[in-house]
């Protein structure tokens, strides 16, 4: 007798949108599921794998959550993420659910199609695409863009290179999704609500289902269970990047910076922000060491939008060592984004 195969979903969004918040509700609300977790930073240091591991909920055991760090999934298919797909599968006790957590700088499209490959067809299917929008970001006007006025400019003087990436990676995310999540609904009004959500559905190519959230706080049978089968459909999910024979990551960078210990979680804080604001940083997330604190301070920010919170206790006598994940656009000084950060500007 031939397994039902087992459903995945692929949570993508920008980054700092809220998808660790959201896989984390799922996984303490997931109605008696065996689930599984591949999890895939931008960057070395492996922060939502460590935050996921933390929380300690039966449905998801530790050893069914996977890291993949320092390598995009889209870019690395063949090499980390087939395995690791068909390594879950092969267990003796597989999962009934496996979420995977795509980079904020993720497309979909290319970890759609490995579903595609012999090993893992028969096996697995991609139950859903759900895309996480960070609320207040779009209605600044940081992920989205007039796609008819930059063809009017570009058609005006073809010299001209008017693409954002950030903004192409976003619309990807879109243009794939079978769930869009509008998360931190809470910081908008009703007539910013409505303003995203009439950007959001003019980038979509066909009716996908539109719902708000706050703090990822979406039932486990809205975001599990929605049957799209999205290996087989890969026609109706356009891409900007269909006609390129691979997709890299040259336009952004990341790297580590340490940091020694602080006096207060508002002093790194301040610093995350000047560095936002003063320099091309899109993300900043890591740990920190609180001046003698037992607790570890997790920092993630986005833009000048920094939240610190102590998270979990120092390992006994491992080093207390602070270190931030600095992801931002390629050519990023990252001397002096570190020397701020460390305060020794």
């Amino acid at each position: 007798m031939i397994a039902p195969k087992v459903p995945v979903t692929i949570v993508t969004g920008f980054l700092g949108a809220g998808k660790t918040t959201l896989i984390r509700h799922a996984l303490e609300n997931a109605g008696g599921r065996r689930l599984a977790l591949i999890i895939n930073e931008f960057g070395d240091l492996g922060i939502d794998g460590t935050i996921l591991k933390s929380c300690g909920i039966e449905s998801c055991p530790e050893e069914n959550i996977v890291e993949l760090t320092n390598g995009c999934l889209c870019c690395t298919v063949a090499d980390d993420f087939v395995p690791t797909l068909d390594a879950l599968l092969s267990r003796q006790n597989r999962p009934d659910h496996i979420i995977i957590e795509t980079s904020g700088l993720a497309l979909p499209k290319p970890l759609v199609k490995a579903f595609g490959w012999p090993a893992i067809r028969t096996r697995a299917t991609v139950d859903g695409i759900v895309a996480v929008v960070d609320g207040p970001a779009v209605t600044a006007g940081r992920f989205a863009t007039d796609l008819n006025a930059l063809a009017k400019q570009r058609a005006a003087d073809p010299s001209l290179d008017h693409d954002n990436p950030l903004e192409e990676v976003f619309e990807d995310q879109l243009l794939a999704a079978d769930l869009v999540i509008l998360n931190k609904a809470d910081l908008l009004d009703a007539e910013a609500l409505k303003a995203v959500e009439a950007q959001i559905e003019a980038m979509l190519p066909r009716e996908v289902k539109l719902v708000h959230a706050q703090h990822g706080a979406i039932p486990v049978e809205v975001l599990l269970g929605l049957d799209a089968a999205a290996e087989d459909d890969l026609h109706a999910r356009p891409s900007h990047h269909d006609n390129e024979a691979g997709h890299d990551h040259d336009d952004f960078e990341s790297f580590i910076a340490e940091i020694p210990a602080l006096d207060a979680p508002s002093v790194l804080a301040i610093r995350a922000a000047r560095v936002a604001a003063e320099h091309d940083v899109l993300r900043v997330k890591g740990y920190a060491d609180i001046g003698g604190k037992p607790m570890r301070l997790l920092v993630q920010g986005v833009g000048s939008r920094i939240e610190t919170r102590y998270e979990r206790p120092w390992e006994p006598g491992a080093p207390r060592r602070g270190e931030l994940v600095v992801i931002g656009l390629k050519g990023i000084d990252r001397a002096r984004v570190t020397q701020i950060l460390r305060g020794e500007d």
